[in-house]
């Protein structure tokens, strides 16, 4: 069965067999999907307008059954918001701070009081992350006031919060180190 010919279930399981989806993603992805179907069965049957009105009958039809397949999934146990943050954590928290871990979860369509959870475990170690990142690309302390820049930059790209980086750069592990 070829990508395009799937269910809407179908799809959706081809989506989570590639990697955890939020609902709210995943709803969005299929949507997108079904109005793309539409218009191109639209524009392949614009010979009568009768056949116009078939067309958009049957995709709001589709969009309706996107929310019975997603609900489906979710009963099953293959869809879980939850899971879908944890992956989110474990597969870029190495790379990136709090602050880039929370834009992409909200991207992602997580509800907020999901991304606090999620962020408080990232948080905890925050500080270690960002030395591995920062040992990993620098290795070494500043020598002078723009290469102490540039390193705050990359760190602050990465999304790590500044008292952070402050630790980082200075070398300073405590963390009960309080700069004011």
């Amino acid at each position: 069965m070829a990508f395009g010919s799937l269910s809407i279930k179908g799809r959706a399981l081809r989506y989570l067999s590639q990697r955890e989806h939020s609902r709210h993603e995943l709803e969005r992805k299929l949507l997108r999907h079904v109005r793309n179907a539409a218009r191109r069965r639209q524009q392949a049957d614009d010979a009568a307008e009768n056949e116009a009105d078939n067309e958009t009958s049957r995709a709001s039809s589709d969009e309706q059954q996107i929310a019975p397949a997603l609900d489906a999934l979710a009963a099953a146990g293959l869809l879980s918001d939850e899971r879908a943050a944890a992956s989110v954590l474990h597969s870029q928290g190495a790379r990136y701070g709090v602050r880039r871990l929370k834009q992409t979860l909200q991207q992602r369509g997580h509800e907020p009081e999901l991304i606090d959870a999620t962020l408080q475990q990232a948080r905890s170690t925050e500080l270690a992350r960002a030395h591995d990142v920062w040992r990993r690309r620098f290795g070494a302390a500043p020598a002078d006031a723009a290469e102490r820049a540039r390193q705050v930059r990359f760190l602050m790209g990465r999304g790590f919060e500044s008292d952070v980086i402050r630790r980082v750069i200075r070398g300073i592990d405590d963390p009960t180190f309080d700069e004011v």
